[in-house]
């Protein structure tokens, strides 16, 4: 389990990376949305990976190895709703952008064929 949350993080790493260094504004913010996803599923990891045990401690002295920790599960739920915010005012901003300059890539000119 632990290999393939390590490869799916190294994949969304990977490609948000290089969705970051494209020249369209577009490309950029699916970037970040990549970046931001591999994050949460990083911290998500974080938690202990545990299938089916429940999240909350229920007697006097358990042993805490035993139970999936609650922080990282309302950490990502929070970064989910405020990435879709930011990510909504980013695409706000690029139809503005496209709006006024006509073109959606960084410096204003549109790419060599």
């Amino acid at each position: 389990m632990e290999l393939v949350y390590a490869l799916a993080v190294g994949i969304l790493v990977s490609a948000g990376v290089w969705l970051l260094l494209r020249p369209r504004t577009f490309q950029v913010i699916m970037g970040l949305s990549l970046l931001s996803y591999a994050t949460n599923l990083f911290i998500f990891g974080m938690g202990r990976l545990h299938m089916q045990r429940p999240p909350i401690l229920n007697d006097a002295a358990p042993d805490p190895s035993l139970y999936t920790d609650p922080v990282p599960q309302a950490l990502v739920l929070t970064a989910i709703v405020i990435g879709f915010a930011t990510t909504a005012l980013f695409l706000v901003v690029l139809l503005a952008l496209r709006g006024l300059s006509g073109t959606d890539h960084v410096d204003g000119r549109e790419p060599e064929q």
